[in-house]
């Protein structure tokens, strides 16, 4: 029997600080059946996670290895038939980047992707880990063929994904290399659910520079938060949206909402 199951990535820019500006009371509010964070920067002993399962979550944590750092988890209403933390590349797993759960027919996996705006040597990485990354799925789906991938992807696809995309066109997270990734990414049959649904909507950002605390509230931002499906999921998809007005990060959650057996 198919349910639909509502999901959210979000990516919370340390999950301890998120906690502090309001965290569980918006999790009461019971905003999604599965919620994929990112960014935790710290380990399921550093949180109170009773408190999450009082709220009837189960919790999975994949933490990088230096304390306060990157890090994703997912906390889900729906028991995974299966959860693999990592995907066996070296530094990718080291700085916990990728966690993957089974249910039943559809593997959702969770991912933060690097950002390459600390300098050359990460940007360099990070079109390493984008090509690790796809090679990745493109083996997966020879045996789960239902993918949902959520996550901080770090790359705003196209112009109406970001404010000021002309004076943005040397900057980080939208160089022409990362943006030509996004369409090999969508060309290998995955769907955008946002874009499926909302394909001319402008001012739909997930990320704000915290440089400026006026940027947010004139929604100078970059969309750059996905949860995206494998195209055989296309006609699962009911419900696509982007939530600005939930504040406990730089980022604000992304949803989606599936028809799906589980």
């Amino acid at each position: 029997m198919q349910k639909k199951i509502r999901i959210i990535s979000y990516n919370v820019n340390g999950i301890r600080a998120a906690i502090k500006k309001g965290l569980l009371e918006w999790l009461q509010t019971n905003p999604a059946d599965i919620i994929c964070l990112q960014e935790t920067k710290a380990a399921n002993s550093d949180v109170d996670i009773a408190a999450i399962e009082q709220l009837g979550y189960s919790t999975y944590w994949f933490s990088a290895q230096k304390k306060g750092y990157s890090g994703v988890a997912v906390f889900t209403k729906i028991k995974p038939d299966a959860v693999f933390y990592g995907h066996e590349k070296e530094q990718s797993d080291f700085e916990g980047r990728v966690i993957r759960l089974d249910f039943g027919a559809t593997t959702l996996i969770n991912a933060y992707f690097p950002s390459g705006t600390s300098g050359d040597e990460r940007q360099t990485y990070k079109y390493q880990w984008l090509d690790e990354f796809l090679a990745y799925l493109t083996t997966l789906r020879k045996t789960r063929p239902q993918l949902i991938i959520t996550g901080d992807y770090n790359i705003a696809h196209t112009e109406i994904d970001i404010n000021d995309p002309k004076g943005n066109k040397n900057s980080s997270g939208f160089l022409p290399e990362e943006r030509a990734w996004m369409e090999k990414f969508l060309a290998a049959g995955f769907i955008d659910t946002f874009r499926a649904l909302h394909p001319t909507q402008t001012g739909a950002y997930s990320w704000w520079s915290q440089r400026f605390p006026s940027v947010r509230l004139q929604n100078k931002g970059w969309r750059i938060d996905y949860i995206c499906i494998s195209n055989n999921l296309k006609e699962a998809l009911t419900e696509a949206a982007i939530f600005p007005d939930v504040k406990h990060s730089d980022h604000c959650p992304v949803f989606a909402s599936l028809k799906l057996s589980v």
